[in-house]
């Protein structure tokens, strides 16, 4: 009687997987309450038009919102939203992410944005989606991918 090669499947009840989203569901809530510093006033007027970051990663999705002048806002990534792990870089997470975003702006009347999108992520084309379907009006989407000119020095050859 050798129990060694038998393995146990754990199967997750509806229970564990409604306590998982609620515990997401809340974070996400505690996500979209923003605090900000005392000091930093911002326009109403002043941010009708906006500028948006978007870093995707192969690990994570962040979204960086500022004014006309490049000033940060505020900001969202998966990580923050709940999600961790591989689930991180998900266009899912990248869109829940931008969900997030609106949620902590939607009092500042922003209509008009330029997106701004860097890195390779699987994120990248799930979040403009995402602005788009919430009603902003996307002016342009730029692509500023850092891409090297001549690359890293290869390794030298091999001696045997």
């Amino acid at each position: 009687m050798n129990n060694m090669g038998k393995k146990r499947v754990i199967k997750k009840t509806e229970e564990d997987v409604l306590k998982e989203t609620e515990t997401r569901e809340a974070t996400e809530r505690k996500a979209a309450q923003t605090v900000r510093p005392k000091g930093k006033k911002i326009k109403i007027s002043h941010l009708e038009e906006a500028k948006i970051f978007i870093q995707s990663t192969y690990n994570n999705t962040i979204i960086t919102l500022t004014d006309k002048k490049g000033e940060v806002v505020t900001w969202a990534s998966s990580g923050s939203v709940g999600f961790k792990g591989p689930k991180k870089a998900t266009p899912f997470a990248a869109s829940r992410v931008v969900e997030a975003l609106l949620e902590k702006v939607k009092n500042l009347n922003i209509r008009e944005v330029t997106v701004f999108v860097r890195g390779v992520g699987s994120g990248r084309e799930a979040a403009v989606r995402a602005l788009i379907n919430h009603g902003l009006e996307v002016i342009s989407i730029k692509d500023v991918t850092p891409i090297p000119h001549n690359g890293c020095r290869p390794p030298k050859p091999r001696r045997v």
